[in-house]
């Protein structure tokens, strides 16, 4: 069972900071309360910095072996949760916590599940300078432990802090922090899936593969400024990596990506924009198999697709039995991602992880992706604290050694599908037994129809193995849309795929939903 870096209910340190005004110099030093020495030392220690720097590094990295990241010390490595998260960093050592500039940037220490040192560098004025760790950085159970993080010198990642929530507070949004996993948030939304910088050989038999982002260059914006440009080295044993993240804090977060890849080996499984996500039961589709008082409990319900040929596809989440993998083949793919689109306290009952406030992912390409397919990666799981839900793109040809890839995209972190979003829509999807019979069934709403004409509809459906029964479509004045009956016989078949799209004529007028039934 793969388990993703991030856990779901951990929340490390606070939440958000108090804003505080300034009047210093743009090219103050970064880190708040820093000597006049301290800032000359920097800059003796500083070095030219571009885009093109950390391309020139993954370049030079991918002509060799990778070399194994540097581990935290096995003192801090044995820490249990309840150890590390008491160790925070401290809020005053924020950098550019006390300047104009809208952002600051605070730090993860290493330890616990978090055994990989990272080097974190800040860029003002085309110019980058280390970050160093000192016994003051953070405050800690015990003295033992400052001294030792302060001897190791490097981090485990970093979070950024801006005032999405509150013009007088700096709330955290964008989280760095385990192998090349980030996670953000937009107003009024809590942590729930993550993404990856890249995903190699998910669900293969050799068993996957997990890059790393091993060096972080923060570029600090101007006072004026309401985006913060990330950059990051990755580094894997089949390819090296540099990423340039354009942030853009608010409603919702927005994270402009682009990825210049050089792969040491031919890759055949190499996944493009992973998100990672958790799926464990609902009360339509996938019921608990444990008593449960909650009606859901997901971090995402679907997996939404536009294609290159503009068809909205919409794929509601399983927890399998068994690890379950589907491709959806497209070319030129014109968006996907993982979507919660339940967004009201009562479809979760959970006032602890609340779960209407996850955000939603949404991936945008923004240059030629070719052909290949999305993957959804579905697996068993007993614990919603374990990830158990993946997609990407795969590209059709994987990817050749000694050949550069780049890919660019923007991450939209909304509450929904950022797109269509005046169209048609499936907002429920639920399956049973039709009355008076022992054929399965299963019920689609579509909203956003109020004025159709129901006898003007063709419901399309069919189905992998077996055959359909039957296939009707009534108004439903509940959504101001249709619901859509499809009863279905699977003969012996142990799993069918389902697919239902709504017609008028020639022409598609909403999402087309499949499904992919599985014999209980």
């Amino acid at each position: 069972m793969l388990t993703s870096l991030f856990i779901n209910t951990i929340s490390y340190g606070h939440a958000s900071e108090k804003v505080v005004s300034g009047d210093r110099q743009q090219n103050q030093a970064v880190v708040s309360e820093e000597t006049q020495s301290d800032q000359q030392d920097l800059t003796a220690k500083g070095y030219d910095f571009s885009s093109q720097t950390v391309i020139d590094l993954a370049k030079k990295l991918a002509q060799s072996p990778m070399q194994p990241m540097e581990k935290a010390p096995k003192a801090l490595i044995d820490m249990d949760y309840s150890m590390y998260r008491k160790i925070n960093f401290q809020q005053n050592q924020a950098v550019w916590g006390n300047t104009p500039t809208k952002f600051s940037v605070q730090l993860f220490a290493p330890g616990f599940l978090f055994k990989d040192l990272v080097t974190i560098d800040v860029v003002e004025n085309g110019r980058a300078f280390p970050l160093n760790v000192s016994a003051d950085s953070f405050t800690t159970p015990s003295k033992e432990i400052s001294e030792l993080i302060s001897q190791v010198g490097k981090y485990a990642g970093l979070r950024l802090h801006y005032p999405i929530n509150r013009v007088d507070h700096n709330d955290e949004f964008v989280v760095f922090q385990g192998a090349s996993y980030f996670r953000a948030v937009s107003k009024g939304q809590s942590y729930g899936l993550s993404a990856r910088g890249l995903a190699v050989n998910v669900a293969q038999p050799k068993g996957e593969e997990f890059p790393m982002f091993k060096q972080f260059w923060i570029e600090r914006p101007s006072s004026s400024q309401d985006a913060i440009v990330v950059h990051a080295l990755l580094d894997s044993k089949s390819v090296a990596g540099a990423y340039r993240f354009g942030i853009y804090p608010g409603k919702p977060t927005r994270i402009d990506v682009k990825a210049t890849l050089f792969p040491r080996v031919d890759l055949k499984h190499v996944g493009i924009a992973p998100l990672t996500s958790m799926f464990m039961h609902n009360s339509s589709l996938d019921a608990s198999d444990f008593p449960d008082y909650r009606p859901a409990v997901h971090d995402s319900d679907g997996l939404q697709i536009l294609t290159g040929k503009d068809e909205m596809i919409w794929r509601p989440l399983n927890n399998p039995k068994n690890l379950q993998v589907s491709a959806f083949s497209d070319n030129y793919p014109k968006g996907f991602g993982l979507i919660q689109r339940h967004r009201n306290f009562e479809d979760y009952q959970d006032l602890e992880a609340n779960y209407h406030t996850r955000p939603s992912a949404w991936i945008k390409p923004l240059n030629d992706w070719g052909q290949g397919h999305v993957e959804l990666v579905e697996i068993p799981s007993d614990s919603e604290t374990n990830d158990n839900i993946v997609a990407f793109w795969q590209p059709k040809e994987g990817f050749k050694k000694d050949q550069s890839y780049t890919y660019q995209y923007l991450m939209t972190w909304s509450n929904n599908t950022p797109v269509s979003m005046d169209l048609p829509r499936i907002v429920r999807s639920a399956k049973g037994v039709k009355l008076f019979t022992d054929s399965p069934e299963v019920v689609i709403d579509f909203n956003k129809m109020p004025d159709v004409n129901v006898d003007e509809l063709i419901v399309n459906a069919s189905i992998s193995k077996g055959k359909i029964l039957e296939a009707l479509i009534v108004k439903n004045p509940h959504n101001t849309g249709v619901r859509v009956y499809v009863t279905f016989d699977p003969q012996d078949a142990d799993l069918a795929e389902l697919r239902v799209q709504l017609k008028q004529g020639e022409a598609a007028v909403a999402p087309t939903w499949l499904y992919r039934w599985m014999k209980e």
